[in-house]
């Protein structure tokens, strides 16, 4: 009888894991990767990672290979997939943006999909759904007060045409009859890491300052809403095409230098960094921080997801304070 009970356990516990439903995840070991990842194992998931480097395989998590560059990805992560969520690509912010750096900005997006898509054609693979990563920056890098939806023409500089790009390779996948979501991606604030990582050293110190004008629109959004919005779309079926991951509110580089001051314990008692030192030192590049729109997130609002954090005050205290 306890022999029965044991082989019982066993194979209850074996199909339990063989249910799990398995999401891999490109660009999983970056600074969105690693929380998405977290969350879906807390979630029940089981999590393959594509990576150029291969790690030691967890009870949870499965490491696969891939090289962009020279076009190699192993078939087998694609094949056991239920669902993708696609985040691999170069930083857009990382370096200067030379006509090299460009065509390496684009290239590793639309070639990194193009491995994902002739894999699901090749084998007749049917995904529940394909998630890619985009950015608000397909608006452009522009500074108005029109809000942007995600019906708003894209722009024809370099943010926004990269963004299309990106997001018409992602519609190959949507071709082979798979549903595809797009999730158009604001400044993204976390502990310890992403966007904030590059600010906080110089606000510690109080030696903090609005950037340019300070007008600039900053749309934002917390790691974990971010996260969030990516598990809603794999369940949420209704949840096709692209959608703004940005709080909807007028925070302007002013407010946002402001408020994170504020949380040192400080006000800002600097001028504003000129624009023209921002573009001696940055380039084209530049035009990340000096511009900016407003977005709006209607849109998955009204699929009834909920923001856990609107307030920026409160986003960065949960970032910043231990």
């Amino acid at each position: 009888m306890l022999v029965i009970k044991m082989e019982f356990c066993i194979n209850f516990r074996i199909n339990f894991v063989e249910m799990k439903k398995n999401v891999l995840i490109s660009g999983g070991t970056g600074f969105v990767g690693k929380n998405l990842t977290d969350l879906l194992v807390k979630k029940g998931y089981s999590v393959s990672i594509l990576s150029r480097n291969l790690k030691q395989n967890t009870e949870d998590i499965t490491y696969y290979k891939w090289d962009i560059s020279n076009h190699y990805i192993d078939e087998n992560a694609v094949l056991n997939a239920d669902f993708i969520i696609h985040l691999a690509g170069e930083n857009i912010a990382e370096k200067r943006w030379t006509a090299k750096r460009k065509t390496e900005i684009i290239e590793s997006r639309e070639q990194s999909i193009q491995l994902i898509y002739n894999v699901l054609k090749k084998n007749n693979k049917k995904l529940e759904v394909f998630i890619s990563a985009s950015g608000i920056g397909i608006y452009g890098a522009v500074n108005g007060s029109a809000i942007c939806t995600e019906e708003t023409l894209p722009a024809n500089d370099f943010l926004g045409i990269t963004c299309q790009k990106w997001e018409a390779a992602a519609d190959t996948i949507e071709s082979l009859g798979i549903r595809t979501v797009k999730i158009r991606t604001g400044l993204v604030l976390g502990k310890e890491d992403g966007f904030l990582n590059k600010l906080t050293p110089i606000f510690k110190l109080k030696l903090g300052s609005a950037l340019g004008s300070g007008k600039q629109y900053m749309p934002w959004i917390h790691i974990n809403d971010l996260c969030a919005i990516y598990l809603e779309a794999l369940s949420n079926t209704k949840m096709k095409g692209a959608y703004n991951a940005a709080i909807a509110d007028d925070i302007t580089n002013s407010i946002f230098s402001e408020t994170l001051a504020k949380i040192y314990g400080y006000s800002i008692w600097l001028p504003n960094v000129p624009a023209f030192l921002i573009k001696i030192a940055m380039g084209e590049m530049s035009k990340i921080i000096l511009t900016g729109r407003r977005v709006s997130s209607e849109k998955v609002e009204k699929l009834g997801f909920k923001f856990q954090f609107k307030s920026l005050e409160l986003a960065l205290r949960d970032c910043l304070e231990k």
